[in-house]
């Protein structure tokens, strides 16, 4: 099981803090946010020698951190189009001519790169992990998560935040809550590695309609004290969000009473959810 590295006197020195580094999947392998604009994180993995990024809005922070740790990027996995998370790409691919980068089929990129949908699996031979791929439309219509099920590991892009979920840029409601539920019935150890610290918005958030739930009060006070020590709230897991997700518990009759749609269906709750996020 991944485990939390407490020595942090190897974390990179080109971080805007020193991060948190988690000892993922075997002795060899590490996951590491590297901070990127104001609140983006691009996904580090590593066995001390390849690594693989995930959305690098921005080549800068990724380039200094392989430097760092003298890395060889070889693979880079992009969850979907927006430009905070492919930005850093075409210069990364410059400066990396033998990485290979895989993008959503559904979508269109300028970059070289391999299409991959949910019939796909990509396997990266150098950190000796295959990921299979969730078609999430929603953020994205061509939006996709990374998951291995064997390590217990989910890259999901703008899907599915630290209690809550992505803005609806292109789906629908209907097509954004069926992507959370597909998130929301893998196994419940699965980390997720999202892509934005919003966390403590989203619980403050959250709170609103359900007060009285211990787990997530006990979720605000533990993300209180990793912000204020500058450490991130992710990765964080399928268990703990369908405890403290609101738009997990679409279904509680707290939250649909909040909203004032008592005996409303999940889809009407989630979209009165997602409505009033948008203005929080």
């Amino acid at each position: 099981m991944p485990v939390v590295v407490a020595d942090l006197s190897e974390a990179l020195l080109t971080f805007k803090y020193t991060g948190q580094m988690i000892d993922g999947m075997n002795h060899n392998l590490q996951i590491i946010p590297i901070p990127a604009f104001k609140d983006n994180y691009i996904w580090l993995i590593h066995n001390g020698t390849q690594a693989t990024v995930v959305d690098p809005g921005d080549a800068a922070p990724v380039i200094a951190s392989l430097n760092h740790l003298n890395l060889t990027l070889t693979t880079i996995l992009i969850t979907h189009h927006h430009h905070d998370h492919i930005g850093g790409v075409a210069e990364l691919l410059k400066a990396f001519p033998n990485a290979i980068a895989y993008a959503p089929a559904l979508e269109q990129y300028a970059f070289e790169h391999t299409a991959i949908s949910e019939q796909n699996t990509v396997h990266l031979k150098d950190l000796n992990i295959s990921f299979s791929i969730l078609d999430l439309p929603g953020h994205t219509l061509g939006h996709i998560a990374y998951y291995s099920a064997k390590h217990e590991v989910l890259f999901c892009g703008d899907t599915l935040f630290g209690a809550g979920c992505g803005r609806l840029f292109e789906g629908t409601p209907t097509q954004m809550y069926h992507s959370l539920k597909k998130l929301a019935a893998l196994p419940s150890a699965t980390k997720i590695y999202c892509t934005h610290e919003y966390t403590m918005h989203n619980i403050n958030f959250a709170l609103m309609f359900e007060p009285k739930n211990q787990r997530l009060i006990e979720r605000h006070k533990t993300t209180q004290k990793l912000r204020e020590s500058n450490f991130p709230s992710l990765p964080s897991t399928i268990e703990l969000e369908l405890a403290t997700n609101p738009f997990l518990r679409c279904d509680y009759q707290e939250i649909q009473l909040s909203i004032q749609l008592k005996n409303a269906s999940e889809i009407e709750t989630f979209s009165k959810l997602r409505e009033l996020r948008n203005h929080y």
